[in-house]
């Protein structure tokens, strides 16, 4: 009856990073680090679980000699968070089913 979450998408943080970046499709580091008010370690790590998982891809580049961290969802990462999302709305509604 209840789809497994999907355990990438279910930490608090890597999921704040994923719905940022479902609805801009592109992020500096900077300012996801700002939205999500996390530190810049932890959202490290984060990130490249979520690049490891194949969710987005992470561009580092230099922007007047100061490196510049760009994170862009990838199409696995849509159809993955939009699986999360459904499977989600399954467990909300389950109680609604009797």
């Amino acid at each position: 009856m209840f789809k497994e979450l999907d355990p990438i998408l279910h930490s608090q943080l890597r999921l704040a990073v994923m719905s940022l970046l479902i609805a801009v499709k592109e992020a500096e580091f900077t300012y996801i680090k700002e939205k999500t008010h996390a530190t810049a370690g932890n959202l490290s790590v984060q990130v490249q679980k979520l690049k490891e998982a194949g969710y987005i891809d992470v561009v580092k580049q230099f922007r007047d000699n100061y490196p510049l961290t760009t994170c862009k969802i990838t199409t696995v990462g849509i159809d993955a968070f939009e699986s999360y999302v459904k499977a989600l709305q399954e467990y909300l509604h389950a109680g609604r089913e009797r």
